[in-house]
Order: structure tokens, then C-alpha cells, then sequence
């Protein structure tokens, strides 16, 4: 079949490949795929429809799907120590949604992090199916250190007897001690949950403890530091299986990509690799290195620093919002997101807060001593913000700094 091509989205498609290729992404959710996971996720699987699981298709002409199917599953088990692995869900909400789906009803009771305090959506927020369907308990951060704290949840367990406590966050820059929250968990009663979503490379590496010998269920996207495509992910004991598989499908989804499932085989490869850790440890190393630099120049950095690849930056303390650094910051080249810092005064559209991470630039081969030069360009593109001689002047030095670096990883 010929076809004639449609002008105005691949002159988007140009428009966006010149600009991941001319700025630098310290969205600490975003990521650069290997050209293997960008081939598949533009394969013909994608022509495939295959509602049900392995084994137990509801279309025929499935045998090379199982394959990826079941491959992609045991990859994860293995990568993770996982008992069971659902790869079909579409993203990281969805394999929440799942979780709450297997074994609450309606107006039950689950207690997570807030998502002021740096949780997620899905984690019971108002606006979202989590917080519609279901009564929400937020715990917090400790005012003075801006981390967990681990009694105030245990005492919040004991007092509201949650059918599930969620772990995990979207900004938070710490080490979460899932053994602690599964000894919560099993004291009040309740199961656990633990979004892996923002740490899951991390995690799969050893540079993170692992949520999996102490949650029932674990959930994770197969993008940020997994470097994935999109789409999600979800672990659970043997127990919970069966439950997991019927709320994904027929229960929340249809067929599922097949091309995307695929894609995460190739991902959860790669993530086996010693080469993988490296690139992980990178990572950390680069966000300790930017965290260092931002503070050496006057900003103050929510908890005093990180454990992990983001670090979230107080900017009301320097006379801005979140969404006025934001814009000043991609005037210059830099993609960055605000977002809420714990007791934040500002609503979430404009915040108090900027949010930096290192996956991205890590993957394009930026190391430690470019964290200082990233933190410079990030200081006067703020402070220098009002005028235009120096915002362009900016702009130009990092658009030459990146045209240095593929942004795809050479493996």
C-alpha cells in the first residue's frame, strides 16, 4: 500500500526530534530508549490483537505472541525475584489500578503519601479514580527533616486499619525502608503495595532496597530509570496471581501492545547487563553531583539532599514559582517540571518547588564534572532570567553542549 504521508505530524515529529536533541532533560520521569526498544515499539506486533494471556488466547494466530508474552514475564521475575509478573499493563496507573481492583470494594480504606508530600495521583488524590473510589488516608513528611516519618505512619495504621498502605513516590528523594513498611503493614493488618515507579532501575540494580520480600504487590512504569518503553508493570506473590491477571484483563484492559510488550523484554535485557548498573550508579552519582552544585550556589534542596536520581529544589526560597522556573529554564534549553514541595503553600499548577533528575542526561554520557556546568546554566538562567542578552547567551552554550551527545545509548 502506497501512501502519501501526512506532512503536518512529521514536521512535529522534526520539530520534536530537533529539540530532545538541542536541550537537556532533567525531567526525572523521562528517558532516552535504546534504538532496539524504538525499533519494537514500531514493530508489526502492533498488528496483533491478543486479548487474554498466554495459553489462553482469545484470537487465534497467537503462538509468537505467547513467546514475547512469557519471555517478557520471566525477565521481570527474574530481574526482580518476583513470584509473578503481569507485563500487560499500559502504564504505571493502570497497574495501581489493578492492585486496587484484585481485593478492595469500593469505599475501603487504603493509607499512602500524600501527594503534597511527594506521592502520586493514583495514590488516593482527590481528582483520581484512587481518591474517588476509594476513602484515602495521607501520611506526610516530618516537617523539620522533610522525610518519612515511619511512627506517624505505623500510628496512622493502627488507628485507620487500611486494606492496603502504599509505598512509594513521584518526588521523593530518599531511601523508602520497605522492610519497615511491610512490618507496618503485617502489625495493622493490611497489605502492601509498593510503587517502584520512579526507582524501579534502581531497585533492579541493587541501588535501592527491593519492596520485594516484604509488599504483595509491586508496581512500576517500564520507562524513567528502567529506560523502557512506556507502559507499566506489576509483581505480586504467587497467592495474589490469579486476582492480579483477572483485574487487568478481562477486568480493566483489552488486547494488549503487544509491540510495547515486546519493547519491555528487550528493556528488562538490558537491565541484566552489567553495563546497566553502571549506567545506574551513574545516575546517582550525577544527581549527589548536581545537588551538591545547586546548594553551593545558594538553593535549598528539599530534605537536604538525595538518595536516589531526583532531587526536588525550594524556589519560593528565591523569590520565583515552580511554574516561573519552569518556563525561565526551557527559554534556555533546560526541560526541567515544577512541582509541590512538602507543605507547600502554592497550588499544584504553579508550586513552590523544581523538580530535577538524571536519567536522561546520564543515558546521553554526562558525567559528574557536568553537573556543575548543568547547575551553572540552571543558576543563571534563573537569576539572569529578565534579560534577553543572557538568556540567548545561555541557550547557545547549551545547545552546542548537547549537539556533543547522541541521545541514544550505544547498547
Amino acid at each position: 500500500m502506497k501512501t502519501t504521508g501526512d506532512p503536518e505530524i512529521f514536521r512535529a515529529l522534526a520539530k520534536e526530534s530537533v529539540k530532545q536533541r538541542d536541550t537537556l532533560n532533567l525531567i526525572p520521569s523521562e528517558n532516552f530508549v535504546s534504538r532496539e526498544v524504538l525499533r519494537m515499539v514500531g514493530s508489526i506486533f502492533t498488528n496483533k490483537y491478543a486479548e487474554g494471556y498466554p495459553g489462553g488466547r482469545y484470537y487465534g494466530g497467537c503462538q509468537y505472541i505467547d513467546e514475547v508474552e512469557e519471555i517478557a514475564r520471566k525477565r521481570a521475575c527474574v530481574l526482580f525475584g518476583a513470584e509473578h509478573a503481569n507485563v500487560q499493563p499500559h502504564c504505571g496507573s493502570q497497574a495501581n489500578m489493578a492492585v486496587y481492583f484484585s481485593v478492595m470494594k469500593p469505599g475501603e480504606t487504603i493509607l499512602t503519601m500524600g501527594l503534597s508530600a511527594g506521592g502520586h495521583l493514583t495514590h488516593g488524590a482527590s481528582a483520581n479514580f484512587s481518591g474517588l473510589l476509594y476513602r484515602a488516608v495521607p501520611y506526610g513528611v516530618n516537617r523539620e527533616t522533610e522525610r518519612i516519618d515511619y511512627e506517624e505512619v505505623r500510628r496512622l495504621a493502627l488507628k485507620e486499619r487500611p486494606r492496603i498502605i502504599v509505598c512509594g513516590a513521584s518526588s521523593y528523594s530518599r531511601i523508602i525502608d520497605f522492610k519497615r513498611f511491610g512490618e507496618i503493614a503485617r502489625e495493622a493488618g493490611a497489605l502492601l503495595l509498593a510503587d517502584i515507579a520512579h526507582t524501579a532501575g534502581l531497585v533492579a540494580t541493587n541501588l535501592h532496597p527491593s519492596p520485594v520480600p516484604h509488599a504483595e504487590f509491586v508496581s512500576t512504569t517500564t520507562h524513567k530509570t528502567l529506560r523502557g518503553p512506556r507502559g507499566g508493570l506489576l509483581l505480586c506473590r504467587k497467592s495474589y496471581a490469579s486476582r492480579i491477571d483477572s483485574a487487568i484483563f478481562p477486568g480493566m484492559q483489552g488486547g494488549p501492545l503487544v509491540h510495547v510488550i515486546a519493547a519491555k523484554a528487550i528493556a528488562l535485557r538490558c537491565a541484566m547487563d552489567e553495563r546497566f548498573v553502571r549506567y545506574q550508579e551513574q545516575v546517582l552519582a550525577n544527581a549527589k553531583a548536581l545537588c551538591a552544585a545547586l546548594i553551593a550556589r545558594g538553593y535549598r534542596v528539599v530534605s537536604g539532599g538525595t538518595d536516589n536520581h531526583l532531587l526536588l529544589v525550594d524556589i519560593g526560597r528565591r523569590g520565583m514559582t515552580g511554574a516561573d522556573a519552569q518556563c525561565a529554564l526551557e527559554k534556555v534549553g533546560i526541560i526541567a517540571n515544577k512541582n509541590g514541595i512538602p507543605f507547600d503553600p502554592l497550588p499544584p499548577a504553579v508550586t513552590s518547588g523544581i523538580r530535577f533528575g538524571t536519567p536522561a542526561v546520564t543515558t546521553r554520557g554526562l558525567n559528574v564534572s557536568d553537573m556543575d556546568l548543568i547547575a551553572g546554566w540552571i543558576d543563571r538562567a534563573l537569576t539572569e532570567r529578565a534579560h534577553a542578552s543572557s538568556v540567548r547567551a545561555v541557550a547557545r552554550e547549551i545547545r552546542r553542549f548537547a549537539h556533543e551527545y547522541p541521545i541514544h545509548p550505544s547498547w
